[in-house]
């Protein structure tokens, strides 16, 4: 199978807030070894931009509200980051 095949057959199961989050939680993974803490909330406030404007139909209304919240959150953390 071709590599696309194989991430549309592993996507058909389930919705893009799903797969949103999927690559959200690797992404915030993947920046703890940085060790800083205004990267960390520079990934949350993109996310939760992602989040927030994706079209309501198709994901179910609890990202955005989660969107929501990493809007709000984020730019506390930034704030506060000391390096």
């Amino acid at each position: 199978m071709l590599p696309l095949q194989v991430v549309d057959s592993f996507l058909l199961n389930y919705n893009v807030g799903q797969a949103l989050l999927l690559v959200f939680v690797l992404a915030t993974v993947g920046t703890l070894p940085l060790r800083s803490q205004k990267v960390l909330a520079l990934n949350a406030m993109v996310f939760g931009l992602i989040f927030a404007l994706t079209p309501q139909s198709l994901v179910p209304i609890h990202y955005l509200f989660l969107g929501l919240a990493l809007l709000i959150i984020s730019p506390l953390l930034y704030a506060t980051a000391s390096k």
